[in-house]
């Protein structure tokens, strides 16, 4: 064979060969296919149903004790005409307004001091993470104790500045407060890891460089960390607003909702509807408006990072 004859056989074998690298064979395909199918089976059962049947129940009476029967928009116009669920999703709102900003600046700070080359700072890393890993309702328990008013160690320690402390979850004026300082330090954990997490991957160099310019602590925070660590800032964001919008078992520990309704959020009646009340419809309906409330904060998500995923 001459070495023209070799050479369009070479030139074949070359353009084959990447092709054929690049292929799946039908037993590789079904491999993956056998691989996937228990997480798509779970997400199928437990996930996908489960949210069918919930839009679908949410136009029925569904109340487990009578016979089905079609509504329409009958239980959508029961929950907003609802006061307390008026009043439910105000408390959300101004629970997820002050718990995430405040969570995510002292997370923030705590992030930058616990970046540094200081003595136990892994000590320190794992005491402020570990509120984030214990049972909530472990941590509504010991916050049910502090703000005891009678020998709680918050109107202890007021007692001791000359101040009388308030009966903090009997007060309409102060439970939602109190709710809101719980979640504030029981979400800064996990904020704090993630910032921690985004700090070490800033290059030394630019603080480096910054400092040979004459920049302060306070010039090189603002101009390097802080835009340095926006793409954290929006995961974390949207993460502790949905996170916020779904907070139930700290109500439900401390206040149950009360008093007079002072406490309740949409999670909370959510749970009033289906479990105590048995309207099951109305629950699925409640469901589905905090579902609109959760889905429109993803959107609100992808228009502030640009609609893409960073390469």
């Amino acid at each position: 064979m001459t070495a023209l004859q070799v050479l369009p056989k070479i030139r074949r074998d070359a353009v084959d060969r990447p092709r054929r690298r690049g292929s799946v064979s039908a037993t590789q395909r079904r491999a993956a296919w056998l691989m996937v199918a228990p997480a798509g089976l779970h997400a199928l059962i437990w996930i996908a149903v489960p949210v069918v049947a919930t839009f679908v129940l949410s136009v029925t009476n569904y109340s487990v004790l009578e016979p089905l029967r079609f509504v329409g928009l009958g239980n959508y116009v029961t929950a907003f005409a609802d006061p307390v669920f008026q009043a439910s999703i105000v408390h959300t709102a101004v629970y997820t307004f002050f718990t995430v900003p405040v969570a995510m600046a002292i997370a923030v700070f705590l992030a930058v001091l616990l970046n540094l080359q200081i003595q136990a700072r892994s000590w320190y890393r794992a005491a402020y993470f570990l509120p984030q890993v214990t049972a909530t309702v472990a941590v509504a328990m010991v916050w049910l104790q502090i703000y005891d008013p009678q020998n709680g160690l918050a109107n202890k320690v007021l007692a001791l500045l000359g101040i009388t402390g308030p009966a903090w979850l009997a007060d309409p004026g102060f439970a939602l407060p109190s709710v809101i300082v719980v979640g504030i330090w029981q979400g800064i954990g996990i904020k704090m890891l993630i910032y921690l997490a985004a700090l070490q991957n800033i290059p030394a160099d630019l603080y480096e460089a910054a400092a040979l310019d004459g920049a302060n602590g306070w010039q090189r925070f603002r101009r390097i960390t802080l835009p340095m660590l926006r793409p954290a800032t929006f995961f974390v964001a949207v993460v502790s607003v949905i996170s916020a919008f779904q907070v139930f078992d700290q109500v439900y520990v401390l206040t149950e909702g009360g008093p007079a309704n002072a406490t309740t959020m949409m999670t909370y009646e959510v749970y009033k509807s289906a479990f105590v009340n048995f309207q099951m419809g109305l629950a699925c309906a409640k469901s589905v408006v905090l579902f609109v409330f959760l889905f429109g904060l993803t959107l609100l998500n992808r228009t502030l990072t640009g609609g893409r995923d960073e390469d």
